[in-house]
């Protein structure tokens, strides 16, 4: 059996041993509160709160005072989560300066991704975490004030993107020494930020199930070229190793965008946006290679005893194992996520 066959099929046992379409590579995903004002005073809400199973976190959104509900909310069950819609009014009085919390964020290990859009064209985009659960509407954000917001965004999705990380993990498996190395990553970067720009600003669009599924599935391929240059093989990656990271970074890029696309971006500060969301991923990039690097350097500078040779030999197949088999799991419940309920 292949390398690339002997990763589906761990991947495949993994997807039966583990049936639960929650275990996703950005799961726990964050809350959304996204409030719209479709008309003087009127106020759309939507709500969309991740569950644990069959059960959704216990978080509960404090709307400002002066909003009034207009009729019950509607509820419905999407893929892992519960979307809930409602209309409110204001007594006249302006949001502006009023105050927006979330209920119950200090007991759970995920956040809530906050965006206001105002009739003014104003729009405000934050996270709210369990240490810091609430945000005072400004009468409109400073260029600092979006700057640190969308730099805080993309540090935290890429730091908590483990399909992103895990790519970039298999790469730093194959491909040897340090310019080698820079001239990878830099590929991987350019080619996401060229699709994150492009899908952001509209000229592209790919739907965001696919995209997912496409990017677990750039991972297994890593997984299956480490085996392979590790049994003496010549792989692609090894030989091309920034046309392949570019290759697979544009799609990457589309995932990103699908993040930023669900927080919106002030629309008074696209470019700027744009640029600060990049520089987070890229410092949180950047953090994790740096560990990634001193850790694999610190392994090699082990003394091989001859107790520890055997050991070595077989051991380095732990990662690109389990690096594949997780991705090819994450490849199996995507592709099944995409198929319509009832088919």
């Amino acid at each position: 059996m292949t390398a690339t066959g002997r990763v589906a099929c761990l991947g495949l046992v993994l997807a039966a041993l583990v049936p639960s379409p929650t275990a996703r590579a950005h799961e726990i995903r964050p809350a959304l509160l996204q409030i719209e004002e479709t008309a003087p005073g009127m106020f759309d809400v939507t709500w969309k709160l991740p569950g644990k199973g069959d059960r959704a976190l216990g978080l509960e959104p404090i709307l400002p005072e002066n909003l009034t509900l207009v009729a019950p909310p509607t509820v419905r069950r999407v893929r892992a989560a519960w979307v809930q819609r409602a209309t409110y009014k204001s007594d006249g009085t302006p949001l502006v300066g009023q105050s927006i919390s979330i209920d119950g964020l200090s007991g759970v290990q995920t956040d809530v991704l906050l965006r206001i859009e105002l009739l003014d064209g104003s729009t405000h985009s934050t996270i709210l975490r369990p240490n810091d659960p609430k945000f005072e509407i400004p009468v409109r954000e400073s260029k600092k004030e979006v700057a640190l917001a969308m730099y805080r965004m993309g540090v935290v999705h890429i730091l908590g993107g483990y399909d992103h990380l895990l790519f970039l993990l298999a790469l730093m498996l194959i491909v040897t020494g340090f310019w080698r190395l820079v001239k990878t990553i830099t590929a991987f970067t350019v080619a996401h930020s060229i699709t994150l720009a492009l899908a952001t600003l509209g000229v592209v669009h790919f739907p965001t199930a696919p995209t997912e599924a496409v990017i677990a599935l750039s991972i297994v391929f890593l997984a299956a070229e480490v085996i392979r240059m590790r049994n003496g093989e010549v792989v692609l990656t090894q030989r091309y190793p920034w046309v392949v990271a570019f290759g697979f970074g544009l799609i990457h890029g589309l995932g990103f965008a699908g993040a930023l696309s669900q927080v919106g971006i002030p629309e008074h500060e696209v470019p700027l946006s744009l640029l600060m969301f990049n520089l987070g991923v890229e410092t949180g990039q950047v953090l994790f290679v740096t560990v990634v690097a001193l850790a694999l350097a610190g392994l090699r500078r082990i003394p091989v005893t001859p107790s520890r040779a055997t050991w070595r030999m077989d051991a380095w197949k732990v990662a690109p194992y389990a690096i594949g088999g997780l991705a090819a799991f994450w490849t199996i419940q995507r592709i099944v996520a995409m198929i319509p309920a009832g088919v």
